[in-house]
Formats: structure tokens, sequence, C-alpha cells
């Protein structure tokens, strides 16, 4: 069986955030979901829990972030071709999120970065490792 992730993220509005996951292709399992929380799946391997912050307080003692100040962690996922990373970001940014660098193209890697509606930062990247430099 392959390993799953999960990212939990505290959110202050349940219902906008699932409005934002799904406008960038995520989808809601709703054996998963009620009025404190959200299962969103990207993939069959990768699923956004959306927690309001009582349910987010659930499973720490450590105060919640304040993400218009302090980065905790930096979430990446990748695409299959740079017309989906151009997607992704679109529907991103057409969703709310803001743009958090310039985009970077490594020639064999390009990435472009955003921070959803509630701050958490997100990367895209697409890799061609046969354009990979070689020595």
């Amino acid at each position: 069986m392959s390993k799953k992730i999960f990212i939990n993220l505290p959110v202050s509005d349940l219902k906008k955030s699932m409005d934002f996951y799904t406008a960038i292709g995520f989808t809601n399992n709703p054996m998963f979901t009620d009025e404190t929380a959200a299962c969103m799946v990207l993939t069959e391997e990768i699923y956004v829990m959306l927690l309001t912050h009582n349910k987010f307080s659930e499973f720490t003692t450590k105060e919640i972030a304040d993400t218009s100040k302090t980065a905790a962690v930096i979430n990446c996922v990748s695409v299959d071709s740079p017309e989906e990373l151009n997607t992704f970001i679109d529907s991103a940014l057409n969703a709310g999120a803001k743009e958090t660098k310039e985009p970077i193209d490594f020639g064999f890697m390009q990435q472009k970065s955003f921070e959803d509606i509630d701050g958490h930062l997100w990367e895209v990247t697409y890799m061609d490792m046969s354009k990979f430099p070689q020595e």
C-alpha cells in the first residue's frame, strides 16, 4: 500500500477555504467532513485537512501561527507539465491566493509559489529530469 500524506491546516472560514481548494483542483471527501473539518483530496496519496482553529487546537497545545506574520511550513506539490503548473497557479490566484515570489526556472525545473487565503504557503513544481544538468 502506498503511503499517504495528510496536511492539516488551521483555517479561519471553513466554507471559504473549501471553496478555495475546490477551485484549485481538490475534491471534498464528505466522509471526513463536518462543520469543524473538511478533507480535501488532490490525489490518492495527498490530502489536505482544513480544520477550524478550535478543531486544530485539539491536536496541539502550541499556539496557532499567525500566517500573516510567520511561516511554519512550505508545502510543495509536483505537476506533470508546465501547462499544468500554470493552470494550477492561475486557478489559485483567481480563487484569492497571493503570489509570494517570482517564478523560478532552472531549465530542468520550474517553480511558482503562492499563499492560500489563510496565508499557508505552497509551491508548485514541474521537473523534467531529462534536462537535468550532466557533469
